[in-house]
This record gives C-alpha cells, structure tokens and sequence, in this order.
C-alpha cells in the first residue's frame, strides 16, 4: 500500500506561512487522487484541496481557495501544500490521504467523498497565534 508521511507543520503568527509536504512511498504514485484535510480539536476533518497526481488537475475547499495552493514534484513524490495569509481559524493537524485507486480519471478527485480518502499520514500540526 502506498504510504504517506507529512511535515511542515509549526507554529507561526497570523499572516504569515507555512509550506506543507507529504511524501509518498511503498507503491504507485502518479495517478492518484491525494488531498489535503485538517482537522482541530473536537471538529471533524475537512478537506482542504486535493491534486491528481498524473496531469495535476486541482480543487479548493472554499476557505482555502486564494490563499492556499496545492502542488507537486512528482520525481519526488511529494505534494505540497502552501498556506499563505494565515489566520488562528487554520489551526488544526493536517494530515494528506488518499484513495486506492492508481490511473483514475482526473475528473474523479473532485468528487471522491471525504470517506473514500481512507489512506492516511500520521499529520502535520499546524499551530496560528493571533
């Protein structure tokens, strides 16, 4: 199975920024659906923004679109999360999942509920001060 690893994580002031990587390995990594979720205390996880690891193709959760971008280098399996214009809002554990599938329709990733992403990392924690 493929396995992640995240880092990146740290404490910063609100406004300022943090970059993100989750390093995959142990099996196919191109043509994934790999997404990005937070989840603070007592909430549930959210997904953030999520990428297709084959042509790259992207999508936003809302609250992250503008401030956040997703990316990838895929010599080295890694995908990236940016966060820029943090705000305290955007404390949380972010963790990278992903689903089984390898080589599936770019199209696919958007719509993939939340549940499906049940691949995991072991996160990130992000910490904003105000």
């Amino acid at each position: 199975q493929l396995q992640l690893a995240e880092s990146g994580g740290g404490s910063v002031q609100a406004g300022g920024s943090l970059r993100l990587s989750c390093l995959a390995s142990g099996d196919t990594y191109r043509g994934r659906c790999i997404a990005w979720f937070r989840q603070a205390p007592g909430k549930g996880r959210e997904r953030v923004a999520g990428i297709y690891t084959g042509a790259g193709g992207s999508h936003y959760a809302d609250f992250a679109r503008g401030r956040f971008t997703i990316s990838q280098d895929n010599l080295k399996n890694t995908v990236y999360l940016l966060m820029n214009s943090l705000k305290p809002e955007d404390t949380a554990k972010y963790y990278c999942a992903t689903d089984g599938g390898i080589w599936v329709n770019e199209g696919v990733c958007p719509r993939r509920p939340d549940s499906q992403y049940n691949y995991w990392g072991q996160g990130t924690e992000v910490i904003v001060s105000s």
